[in-house]
């Protein structure tokens, strides 16, 4: 026997998928996570799922992992002791930032906490025009002399970021150079190797946002590495990047802020997949766990990247899986604040001490504690029956914390929890649909994570989606994406020039090099040329703009009738996003994008036919549930998962049990298995 295994790290579980190759078997396995050092679960899991195959080590034939170590140390401010090399004259970059303000009109507005310790940031005589050619030539001394006073000053990294080295990264080569020869083996960072891209404030911010994290993930993979070698595992471990792409261990520490949302994007990706087995070409992601909840949009079974976003208030300039998160998961505490007024969240009460449910100490509420009291969690024992919850000890939190500080009775504070965070994740859909200028009852909305589907009908519900998809394991769909993952490297070159046919040669040429880039490092990577796949994209804007919008080409070449669809692809974007368009406008590229794809062998997820007559199965027991909008508890049919076959149909109120998660199928909603085995939730206007 072998497997492959993906592992996803969340704020309260590990989660692991496991596919058996000889037959084709996929089982899924949660474990509580280790959150003082993630990898002790990691190996706890991998040994618990092959002691309960009666499989060795030896059998693991591909092990891929999602983290948050990256996230984790920027939320948490415990990154490196970074020191930065700049221009003369352009030390405070990282300080002024740009004109564009997050509160403009907010006098009391907080910038983020510096990144770079006070004197760190050091300029030395250097500079090259726009055109690449060299003004002044760089100060070797002064450079030597930096990386010397960093050396006696700690920096236990190094970020260099110079004018224009997006065009001609000779000074920056060289600085790298002397900072080997003085302070060997010290972690270093070069905006030219890392975001060959115009825009020096999201290069430099992207530059430092890596050297921050260099160190710290370093650490953390090389202990993953030797964890699970530790135990027998031979295979080179992947790591999640945040485009939905696996990446190798040595390219991780080279790059670690590509993993810096990577946690959430493996959902996504499989999400993508199982969009593609139902015929779903819309779909907005739902992945709710104990912490936070994750929104993306998916069109044409393809993730929305996008090419720059903030980390924890810097922009970084890489590609990523647009996902907005917000800290709405099972475990965001409710509590009344000083004006009478009910909040959820952002605060979690985590693995430990967790819910009051859980009987770990945790004596506030939660939205888990309120949705065991509503009924819509089992009040005796959650994960399967392994996990024993206490409805006793929900009841005491919610009515300490929030009736005894309000007039509210026990339902309605129970349900006010819940109709908070719904709105709360309400707001993050319309933020990827809406505000994007989608129609977001043209989607479907698809449950994940380990509270997704417990919300998923009555968020669908409010938002005027009648569609709600649930995969056969939503708890751990995350660990699921790690197995359907490619490796995928994106390359960038920033060249301002007409979006015409004299610009073709000159194209033709950036893609060229961009490609030959790609092919090595496909190589570098152990990609076989089999295996290997390329896509194009452009950045345009209109003449005199100041942004632009990616758009993707079709092939891997360039034409004069490509490059015209293009120019109208570009067209409708613009209407889409602006909501205006200038069809006789002269339209100019500013950067060319390629990605280059290792095609990973995947599991092939079975069909299985729908029967003719099929049965609705058989409530196992009846549970009173109070649904959001009723006034009343309901008695409710409760049923397991394992039940339901392809055909299957079924009509709410229902709650549907299985081990990573509990779904929630309201009055007015109906479900249906396909033959893949997902959930399909649709709602009627007709009571």
């Amino acid at each position: 026997m072998s497997y492959m295994i993906g592992v996803d790290v969340g704020g309260t579980f590990t989660d692991f998928s496991v596919f058996e190759h000889e037959t084709g078997r996929l089982f899924h396995f949660k474990h509580s996570s280790t959150n003082y050092d993630s990898s002790v679960a990691i190996v706890d899991g991998i040994q618990k799922v092959l002691e309960m195959e009666h499989a060795t080590t030896d059998a693991v034939t591909y092990l891929a992992h999602g983290t948050t170590v990256s996230t984790n140390a920027l939320i948490e401010k415990k990154g490196a002791r970074v020191g930065l090399i700049t221009t003369e004259g352009f030390n405070d970059i990282m300080e002024i930032g740009i004109q564009k303000r997050p509160f403009m009109y907010d006098t009391l507005g907080q910038k983020p906490e510096s990144l770079i310790q006070s004197g760190m940031n050091c300029g030395v005589p250097e500079r090259i025009a726009h055109d690449g050619s060299v003004v002044k030539e760089l100060d070797e001394e002064e450079a030597r002399r930096l990386v010397r006073y960093f050396k006696e000053n700690g920096v236990d990294s190094i970020a260099v970021c110079t004018l224009f080295s997006f065009v001609n990264p000779a000074h920056e080569k060289r600085i790298k150079q002397i900072i080997e020869e003085e302070t060997p083996g010290v972690y270093t960072t070069i905006s030219s190797e890392l975001v060959p891209e115009f825009r020096e404030y999201s290069r430099m911010s992207t530059t430092v946002l890596n050297a921050y994290l260099g160190p710290v993930m370093k650490k953390y993979v090389n202990n993953f590495q030797a964890s699970v070698k530790n135990i027998g595992v031979k295979v080179e471990p992947y790591v999640t990047q945040s485009n939905g792409s696996i990446i190798s261990i040595k390219e991780t520490i080279e790059c670690p802020i590509k993993t810096a949302v990577s946690g959430p994007s493996a959902g996504v990706i499989a999400a993508a997949n199982i969009g593609r087995q139902c015929k779903a070409n819309k779909i907005i992601t739902f992945d709710m766990g104990g912490t936070s909840a994750d929104i993306s949009l998916i069109e044409n079974f393809e993730a929305q990247i996008s090419n720059e976003r903030l980390v924890e208030g810097y922009p970084a300039r890489i590609p990523m899986i647009n996902i907005i998160t917000i800290g709405a998961g099972g475990g965001s505490i409710a509590k009344i604040d000083a004006g009478g007024v009910m909040k959820v969240g952002p605060e979690s009460a985590g693995a430990e001490p967790g819910p009051a449910c859980y009987g770990r100490g945790g004596k506030l509420p939660t939205v888990t504690d309120a949705n065991i009291y509503l009924g819509k969690l089992n009040q005796e024992k959650i994960l399967g029956g392994r996990m024993e919850v206490y409805l006793d000890k929900a009841e005491e939190a919610i009515r300490t914390e929030l009736c005894d500080k309000s007039d509210l009775t026990m339902k309605e504070a129970a349900n006010g929890i819940i109709s908070v965070v719904n709105s709360n994740m309400m707001r993050a859909i319309r933020v990827v649909s809406v505000e994007k200028g989608y129609d977001v009852r043209e989607f479907s909305l698809m449950a994940f994570g380990g509270a997704g589907a417990l919300h998923a009908c009555e968020v669908s519900e409010e938002l005027g989606i009648k569609s709600v998809l649930i995969p056969p394991s939503p708890g751990t769909l995350c660990s699921l994406g790690l197995l359907m993952a490619d490796t995928k490297f994106d390359f960038c070159r920033t060249r301002i020039m007409d979006c015409a046919t004299e610009s073709i040669p000159a194209a033709a040429e950036i893609f060229r090099e961009l490609m030959a880039e790609g092919d090595a490092m496909l190589t570098k990577e152990g990609i076989a040329a089999d295996s290997r796949a390329f896509t194009w994209a452009l950045d345009m804007r209109y003449d005199r703009q100041n942004y632009e919008i990616t758009v993707s080409l079709e092939g891997t070449s360039l034409s004069e009738e490509i490059l015209k669809k293009a120019i109208g692809d570009f067209h409708m974007a613009h209407e889409r996003a602006y909501g205006y368009r200038n069809d006789g406008a002269r339209v100019k590229i500013v950067s060319f994008r390629v990605s280059a794809i290792g095609i990973i062998e995947k599991p092939q997820l079975k069909e299985y036919p729908a029967g003719p007559n099929v049965e609705a199965p058989k409530p196992f027991a009846k549970r009173n549930v109070l649904f959001v909008g009723q006034k009343d508890f309901i008695e409710t049919g409760i049923y397991n998962r394992n039940d339901f076959v392809p055909g299957t149909r079924l009509s709410g109120p229902a709650v549907i049990e299985q081990m990573d998660t509990t779904i929630v199928i309201p009055p007015r909603w109906s479900v249906e298995t396909d033959g893949f085995m997902n959930l399909k939730a649709t709602y009627s206007e007709v009571k």
